[in-house]
């Protein structure tokens, strides 16, 4: 693969382009192979297996020029295969195949979230070496440090606002634009911000908090307009906690969007019989928006609030491009990187475990509040 990737970067760049391409497009194609082709049961599919078994190490040998990567190829493929289709008979199989197909995932969570999760919970409880077991100092650290307790309230904050604050904007813009004319063109404008990384967003707002000493030009957009009604440039991201804040409005701005596009299309799903027949009744509009779409919504609010709940939570890239932590404007994720970069992969690992903590009641009510509706339907 090294090799393959220089030989590419040696190219002219409109080489690089169809190459790169024809080579996503035969890694999709294979992997559409082993989940809709390999499988199946039939003499048709048992010949495209058999090809397989034969093209496949003539390619590698091709390539790499070696007769016993080929064989090896040859018999894990050959093996594999003849094993699920003599399995696959008669429908017997089909256990068999599952295990097969999905032990390859099963593989990949141990190694990348099961094991590293026992790890990290296991680090928590051990010293800056790793090597001696510690109890709870390194959360009796976090809870009596000014610094620690500050950063887990930020935290705190961060999911109290930026949720309730993205949800009502993005409903309230998803309500009044909902069947006008150009509705999607107000949609594009207000979701674009999701189209940025957190860090293109962060350096945006950077530029708009930005301050210079009174008396110079101001390139800030806010410090600009305080200028211009005759007030003094105002450093934003220094004055604690107000900083905090500043910095919570690039989530919501981000996150708006989001919000917006998911609660339109649930508004658009609330039954019109039930509009009229409310209307009917007497209502006036906000009875009707109180008493039929939201309760209509319901579902739709959950999966918003809680996705972005998730998102505050493990907040990283704003907090750490403008102001690195610093004037009390810290966050779980962004200390857990600070802690580990200064040697401390102790106190690392127990903020990652409070973030667990925190995290874990968000994900079991929306588990359990996504069963409730499948139960419903």
């Amino acid at each position: 693969m090294s090799g393959f990737l220089q030989w590419i970067a040696g190219l002219p760049p409109l080489a690089q382009i169809p190459l790169v391409v024809l080579a996503f497009l035969a890694v999709v194609a294979l992997v559409l192979f082993f989940i809709e082709i390999a499988p199946r049961s039939g003499k048709v599919y048992t010949a495209i297996r058999l090809a397989v078994c034969i093209l496949a190490p003539a390619i590698v040998f091709l390539v790499l020029g070696s007769v016993w990567w080929a064989a090896a190829v040859a018999a894990v493929l050959g093996g594999v295969f003849f094993v699920l289709d003599y399995r696959s008979k008669e429908g017997s199989g089909y256990l068999f195949q599952l295990i097969g197909f999905l032990s390859p995932a099963v593989i990949l969570l141990l190694v990348g979230l099961i094991y590293p999760t026992i790890s990290t919970f296991i680090a928590a409880f051990m010293n800056n070496r790793s090597d001696r077991f510690v109890g709870f100092d390194n959360f009796v650290w976090i809870f009596t440090q000014e610094t620690g307790i500050r950063t887990v309230l930020n935290t705190i904050i961060w999911v109290l606002v930026v949720p309730t604050v993205s949800t009502i904007f993005g409903l309230a813009y998803a309500v009044f634009i909902d069947k006008s004319r150009g509705e999607k063109i107000f949609k594009v404008l207000v979701f674009m911000p999701m189209a940025i990384s957190f860090v293109g967003a962060s350096i945006i707002w950077r530029f708009v908090y930005d301050a210079n000493p009174p008396g110079q030009e101001q390139i800030g957009l806010l410090n600009q307009i305080v200028v211009w009604f005759g007030g003094q440039p105002v450093e934003w991201l220094s004055n604690s906690p107000w900083n905090t804040f500043f910095l919570i409005v690039v989530l919501i701005w981000v996150q708006t969007g989001f919000a917006m596009v998911v609660l339109s299309a649930a508004i658009k799903g609330v039954p019109t019989e039930q509009l009229e027949a409310a209307s009917l009744d007497g209502t006036n509009a906000w009875q009707r928006f109180i008493n039929v779409t939201v309760p209509g919504i319901r579902s739709s609010l959950v999966v918003v609030l809680t996705t972005i709940s998730i998102a505050s939570l493990k907040v990283f890239d704003i907090v750490r491009t403008m102001t690195a932590g610093a004037n009390q404007t810290s966050v779980i994720a962004n200390e857990m990187y600070t802690q580990w970069k200064g040697f401390e992969p102790g106190r690392s690992a127990a903020f990652a475990v409070v973030l667990f903590i925190l995290v874990l009641p968000i994900v079991i009510y929306n588990a359990r509040q996504i069963k409730a509706q499948r139960e419903i339907r």
